[in-house]
């Protein structure tokens, strides 16, 4: 999906709200992926004890209940909760207030891959151990996908277009491409966008490792995660929200809004070729970054740094860094932000565009963490050790998901 027939349209981002294992806030999440230390929130669950992965990454100190009334913890399950909360972080890094916007202006497009799922595992279980009755009558509204954009529409008074976008973990960098049409379009003036999802459940768990897609690093889970790393055996799953919050650019000037950067292009395509396995040459993926540079209007050379999807399993890393030296070359500084944050499945889009925002803004490539010996297969240059300065004009941001589906952002400086 790209808009050749138009002209290009820069979406003003001028807000940012992020949760991730980790960090709480943005500020937060770019000082330890910048500083590649080791992730907070590294949790071993009593229900993963006898599974071959048995660590995840959770969000730490975060209090749910300090942060959400009793009313909307009731109503909603966790991922709609972590982005109601990254949605008043955006909202709030914005300027916005929506006590004085006007609600019916206001967008609002989430993606997830698994949204409210890990209830069912929870529901039945209480099922077959405990019987009907002890059923939650709010199953449905729990586990549907629609739960988080529907939750944020609610909490900040969102009445614009309000979108679900499940393309599994390409959802969040397709939900941000769609925001941008909205406004490209005029049906909205202000859009909130990215990705949430909390599924680090044990029927999950269980089933990604029967997939053998996680890491079995268990003597020391916090440097499991090995994008690029000739050593990498899996990613670690992980939880989290991303949301950004992007503007008409007369809307952010009428306002005198910061701008911390502009969504420039996008593009979207599928493999249609396997299930979970990318295409081997990158087809998807590249028909989809190659769309996003035409949207926006750039050439490859323009693009000075990649935040990869970068899963750190074998096929990804090495079908992907392939298939970014085939489109851009060998010149951008690529890194993955996942040995950090964990693999967010439809969270991650979002997560990671607000990094490549931020790598725009400071003029700084993060590091890929737990990088000690890069495969030599890997034909691009990516970041490691130590956060590298560089002079950064545009940058994208790659998605590759499950049922072939691929997605890019091309995002300048604003």
């Amino acid at each position: 999906m790209t808009t050749r027939t138009q002209e290009p349209y820069p979406a003003v981002v001028t807000g940012l709200g992020m949760l991730t294992a980790a960090g709480i806030g943005a500020a937060a999440n770019w000082h330890k992926v910048t500083h590649a230390t080791s992730p907070s929130g590294v949790r071993r669950p009593a229900e993963l004890r006898d599974l071959p992965t048995d660590f995840v990454y959770l969000i730490d100190g975060l209090d749910i209940e300090a942060a959400l009334d009793a009313a909307t913890r009731r109503l909603t399950d966790r991922f709609s909760q972590l982005a109601v909360l990254a949605a008043r972080e955006a909202v709030a890094d914005a300027g916005l207030d929506p006590r004085t916007w006007d609600g019916d202006r206001v967008a609002v497009v989430i993606g997830t891959a698994n949204g409210g799922l890990p209830v069912y595992d929870e529901q039945h279980t209480a099922l077959l151990e405990r019987g009907p009755r002890r059923v939650s009558p709010m199953l449905a509204v729990l586990t549907t996908g629609n739960g988080a954009a529907a939750s944020v529409c609610r909490d900040l008074g969102a009445r614009g277009p309000s979108l679900t976008v499940n393309t599994t973990c390409a959802s969040g960098t397709d939900a941000i491409g769609i925001a941008r049409q909205l406004l490209r379009a005029g049906m909205c003036d202000i859009a909130l966008a990215g990705g949430a999802e909390s599924s680090c459940s044990r029927l999950i768990v269980a089933s990604m490792c029967k997939m053998k897609g996680l890491s079995t690093r268990r003597d020391d889970p916090a440097a499991a995660c090995r994008p690029f790393d000739a050593d990498r055996d899996g990613f670690v799953l992980g939880e989290g929200a991303g949301l950004l919050v992007l503007e008409r650019p007369e809307h952010a000037r009428a306002r005198d809004a910061r701008t911390r950067a502009m969504v420039v292009g996008y593009g979207t395509a599928n493999d249609a070729y396997a299930p979970v396995a990318p295409h081997p040459e990158g087809a998807g993926a590249e028909r989809a970054l190659r769309a996003a540079l035409a949207d926006a209007g750039v050439r490859a050379t323009d693009i000075g740094h990649v935040n990869a999807h970068g899963t750190a399993t074998t096929l990804n890393d090495l079908i992907e860094s392939a298939m970014l030296r085939r489109v851009l070359g060998e010149h951008p500084l690529v890194t993955s932000t996942k040995a950090m944050t964990g693999h967010t499945l439809g969270a991650a889009g979002g997560i990671e565009t607000a990094f490549t925002v931020l790598a725009l803004q400071h003029q700084l490539v993060p590091p890929t963490a737990n990088l000690e010996s890069p495969d030599p297969d890997v034909p691009v240059e990516v970041v490691a050790k130590e956060a590298r300065p560089a002079r950064l004009e545009c940058a994208v941001k790659t998605s590759l998901g499950f049922g072939g589906h691929n997605a890019a952002l091309v995002v300048s400086r604003g």
